[in-house]
């Protein structure tokens, strides 16, 4: 037996969307799990309702574990604050795996079918979902802070941008220069104006490199069906790879289908899903063309290979969600070298290059446009030992009696 003798959780006042799990079990060994988003609240269920009826038990249990926290009587849901809980003490547990028997993760799920993963690389700013700061996210900041500051860079000349990412070895990109234009009407309508306006970083990346770079377009689900519609109708001309979560609600299966139906982009979906059953919809309903999850949102690593076996049932590529920490980002590394139809593990290299590498020992290395297969045992990395003794940081500890 494995028995797990102690959950510890750390958050930091810097970074308050995150909030990181470790498990310690009587082996001596500790596991690192991640949430975003809402930290606080997860926070409360760990250590409310998941230590008191973890602590104790065999951590080698994965599959127990996962199906316990993830059918709570009530408070299952989308990618609720129970879900990213689960979802944290399930990659902690495969972290515990690796580390136990002195394998990858990527090897416990079974190995790799690839020796590394294609990277694109989402534009986004330095501080770019970390503090919640609105108008890093929408765009409407206009003063890059350093080299790469790409979401300022997409706004301002998108194809130096284009010509930056190609000359480190990226092939696709992410941008998203429609948001801005979603408030005015709540996302019902977009005017012929913004819609030119919102394409033009589009076009200047084809004037500057032409056909050598994918451009991702990212809608963050602010659009109605019919606004999404017009939007997709205008992106068939600039090549989009895909058009992501673009209608308010992603898991309106019925009017995500109908879009599908009317458009020519490839439909990506959904990050913001959680829970196998959610995909299951998605995919029956043939309301999406790729599928995204991202690892801390949909239940851990034991809920996406199960996500991503139904993506493979229905022929379907892959693409793990990162724009959040660096344990996902791990993560979702891990599951797109093993799942058979993983096409794209997302980065940003603003976060690789800064802040991540502030947070813990090891990153995953891109060379050459691809995510190299990791070869440490678990998930490949720990939490940087000073974290604990910041001042900003919010220490909670829950012991096995």
């Amino acid at each position: 037996m494995s028995r797990i003798t102690a959950l510890r959780s750390l958050r930091l006042a810097e970074r308050p969307n995150l909030l990181w799990v470790e498990i310690e079990t009587d082996e001596g060994l500790i596991g690192l799990g991640e949430a975003f988003r809402g930290a606080q609240a997860v926070e409360a269920v760990l250590h409310e309702h998941v230590a008191p009826w973890l602590l104790g038990r065999d951590a080698r249990q994965i599959e127990a574990v996962s199906r316990h926290l993830l059918t709570p009587y009530v408070g299952f849901g989308a990618a609720s604050a129970e879900v990213r809980a689960a979802a944290a003490v399930d990659l902690a547990l495969w972290d515990l795996a690796g580390k136990r028997h002195g394998i990858p993760v990527h090897e416990a799920l079974g190995g790799r079918v690839r020796d590394g993963i294609r990277a694109y690389n989402t534009c986004a700013g330095y501080d770019y979902n970390s503090r919640g700061a609105v108008q890093r996210f929408i765009g409407t900041a206009d003063a890059a802070v350093g080299p790469y500051d790409d979401q300022v860079a997409f706004n301002r000349d998108a194809g130096a941008l284009a010509e930056s990412l190609l000359a480190e070895g990226y092939a696709a990109m992410k941008i998203w220069p429609f948001d801005p234009f979603a408030a005015a009407s709540g996302g019902h309508s977009i005017s012929l104006e913004d819609l030119k306006t919102g394409l033009e970083p589009f076009r200047r990346v084809r004037a500057a490199v032409g056909d050598r770079i994918e451009i991702m377009c990212e809608l963050h689900s602010m659009w109605s069906a019919n606004a999404a519609a017009r939007i997709c109708a205008a992106l068939e001309d600039v090549g989009a790879y895909w058009a992501e979560d673009p209608i308010g609600k992603m898991d309106d299966v019925e009017a995500l289908a109908d879009l599908r139906r009317r458009t020519r982009v490839p439909i990506c979906a959904s990050e913001t899903l959680g829970g196998k059953l959610a995909f299951r919809r998605l995919l029956a309903a043939e309301a999406v063309d790729v599928v995204m999850l991202d690892l801390g949102w949909c239940g851990g690593m034991t809920e996406a290979r199960k996500i991503a076996a139904l993506a493979e049932a229905h022929n379907k590529p892959l693409a793990p969600h990162d724009c959040t920490g660096p344990v996902a980002l791990w993560a979702g590394t891990h599951l797109a070298l093993h799942a058979p139809t993983a096409i794209f593990q997302e980065v940003v290299r603003a976060a690789l290059s800064t802040w991540y590498r502030d947070l813990v020992t090891e990153l995953p290395v891109v060379t050459a446009g691809l995510v190299q297969a990791p070869t440490a045992p678990g998930l490949g990395t720990a939490l940087q030992p000073a974290l604990w003794q910041r001042p900003d940081a919010t220490v909670r500890e829950a012991r096995a009696g």
